[in-house]
């Protein structure tokens, strides 16, 4: 294992590599990781020297506030070689941003730019070799944050980890997707944490998911908290519906992710003189579209699968089907955002930023 020191990092470098032991056309998302992680701490109010060293466990004391209080943070993103070996990151401003906002609500410290960014694109730099080119695959980046203060006293930690870990990823397909609307179980509530990713936001989603699993149905269509009338994600992501030519979708707030993909296929949306509605979307409206024929389109939008076509949806026992449509605009805004990141289209937007 060789040291250098790269503007302010310290890089151990792996001794050997694994990559050659990795099928590159079978991969499980996010279950493969590259040789190296990004590492650094804050200690006595202050971030320290930030490391690349080699992708390892690492120990952390039982009574870490991690475990018992739940301050826990992360980000989805994903790197893209074009057919030149460039490599780019699509919005990663965004992702930052959201990435402190996060942090700030879960009374967790802001981590600078320089240490995020310039971490970031040193660690895609040393496993750059693991980015494979083609439309579908990509590298996911999973910033976190953790608390590894000691003690279990109820109180935010002092002592926090940030860390940057890379899986190679390709098209992420999860078939035909059938989706129940909640009824009962909220993701989030006002005042809550819906607006960070917070860690224990996707954890509460398991059991009501694995209920609606049980049932035969992929994903759940969240509503909100107070009066389950309001639609607001889809699983893990954001939602659209296309009612007519129209798409509609919740805006962001307190219990609804500001998500990336989500904004950005608004103005992908618009751009293409797609009419686009940001309102709170009614589950009455939903069955009312789908009985009369006017509902089009249900799709999630997140990082991991772009975009996701749902087939149908279930409400109150009733099972409703959506139309097969030729040219879906799901499809369209999909295929127009990946040539975009994968640089096979011009980004006019100014999205994508070269590592």
């Amino acid at each position: 294992m060789s040291t250098t020191q790269t503007n302010k990092i310290e890089i151990l470098k792996s001794a050997t590599s694994k990559i050659n032991e990795v099928d590159f056309e079978h991969l499980s998302f996010g279950a493969v990781f590259t040789d190296h992680m990004f590492e650094c701490d804050f200690k006595n109010g202050e971030w320290q020297k930030p490391v690349i060293k080699p992708y390892a466990p690492f120990l952390l004391d039982p009574s870490s506030r991690v475990f018992h209080y739940g301050q826990a943070i992360f980000e989805g993103m994903k790197a893209y070689k074009d057919t030149n070996d460039a490599v780019w990151l699509f919005r990663p401003d965004e992702n930052y941003k959201r990435f402190n906002k996060s942090a700030v609500r879960m009374a967790m410290p802001e981590v600078s730019e320089d240490i995020f960014m310039n971490g970031l694109n040193q660690l895609l730099q040393l496993d750059e070799s693991w980015i494979k080119k083609g439309n579908g695959n990509a590298m996911y980046i999973r910033p976190f944050m953790i608390a590894t203060g000691h003690g279990v006293i109820a109180n935010p930690s002092d002592d926090y980890k940030f860390m940057i870990i890379l899986s190679p990823v390709t098209s992420y397909y999860s078939g035909e997707v059938k989706v129940l609307i909640a009824e009962h179980y909220s993701r989030a509530a006002n005042g809550g944490i819906g607006a960070a990713k917070a860690a224990g936001n996707y954890a509460a989603q398991f059991y009501p998911t694995t209920l609606a699993n049980e049932a035969g149905f992929q994903q759940v269509i969240w509503t909100d908290d107070a009066t389950h009338t309001k639609l607001e994600e889809a699983g893990t992501m954001n939602v659209f519906f296309r009612i007519n030519d129209t798409l509609l979708t919740a805006p962001v707030s307190e219990r609804i992710l500001d998500g990336v993909t989500r904004k950005t296929l608004i103005e992908l949306a618009k751009s293409e003189n797609i009419a686009v509605d940001v309102r709170p979307v009614l589950v009455s409206e939903l069955v009312e579209a789908a009985k009369n024929g006017s509902l089009k389109e249900i799709f999630g939008a997140g990082t991991a699968a772009v975009v996701s076509p749902i087939s149908g949806f279930s409400y109150q026992d009733v099972y409703y089907d959506l139309p097969k449509i030729e040219k879906p605009v799901a499809i369209q805004l999909k295929d127009k955002l990946t040539n975009i990141q994968n640089k096979l289209e011009e980004d006019t937007f100014g999205w994508t930023v070269k590592v």
